[in-house]
């Protein structure tokens, strides 16, 4: 669904992503994880065109995305979903207007018919009846949801998530990683998932990639990357430090 070759790139002198390669199958769910900074929230812009690489190519179910111009750009993003970290709601609208954001300039969809579609998404997503509500009125985990829910809503293919349990108790985090495990299942959706939770990670993913020095240091299923015996890779998973490079 997803095949990425040698991706390269640079802001000025700092090198942020160099030769990456990444095969995603559809239907697979695929968890990047890495330090803060090392270049996960980029390599998820690329995948839908909102970075060009300086290097590299990238196909997005069998197209080339890295040649493509806006117009074709919008054709190959209405197969992404995108579920953001701090769910980027708008305060303004309510939890029905935020959902159906992404029909707002659809004319081929009845109001009775977005209706449902959002009723549907809030249904999957366990906050049926709240269209009426503000974001304001809501917690930390139903925006999530109320994100997720706005992702899903007119049936992408391919699901993003960025930090999906960032801020969330243990017992909320959970429950946003069972239902990205029943989005993926019910929907039949790709996902790649960027995390920091190492919990989420072995719940929700098929493969771990671990992003370090710029590149995919180490992938595999993710019962092999947690039983790891290499030293990167096990301070990572165990959030500990080398005292000779405490950055790393």
């Amino acid at each position: 669904m997803i095949e990425v070759q040698g991706l390269t790139k640079r802001f000025g002198a700092q090198t942020v992503l160099e030769g990456i390669d990444l095969h995603i199958e559809r239907g697979e769910s695929v968890v990047i994880i890495g330090r803060s900074g090392c270049g996960k929230s980029v390599l998820l812009k690329h995948l839908i065109g909102l970075l060009q690489p300086d290097a590299g190519s990238i196909r997005v179910d069998g197209q080339e995305i890295t040649r493509m111009n806006e117009r074709q750009l919008l054709e190959v993003r209405r197969k992404f979903g995108m579920l953001f970290q701090s769910a980027a709601l708008f305060d303004s609208m309510t939890v029905a207007e935020n959902v159906a954001f992404a029909f707002r300039n659809r004319r081929d969809l009845t109001p009775a018919e977005i209706a449902r579609r959002v009723a549907e998404a809030l249904e999957l997503v366990d906050l049926p009846g709240i269209e009426k509500k503000r974001p304001a009125e809501l917690s930390g985990g139903m925006r999530k949801r109320v994100g997720l829910a706005r992702a899903i809503v007119y049936r992408p293919e391919i699901l993003l998530y960025d930090e999906p349990t960032s801020g969330l108790d243990p017992i909320v985090s959970d429950s946003i990683d069972q239902l990205i495990i029943r989005i993926r299942d019910h929907l039949r959706v790709t996902s790649v998932v960027v995390t920091h939770d190492m919990r989420s990670a072995r719940r929700v993913g098929h493969r771990v990639a671990l992003l370090h020095d710029h590149r995919i240091y180490a992938m595999g299923p993710t019962p092999s990357i947690f039983a790891s015996t290499d030293p990167v890779v096990r301070r990572f998973i165990d959030g500990v430090s080398d005292p000779k490079h405490p950055d790393f």
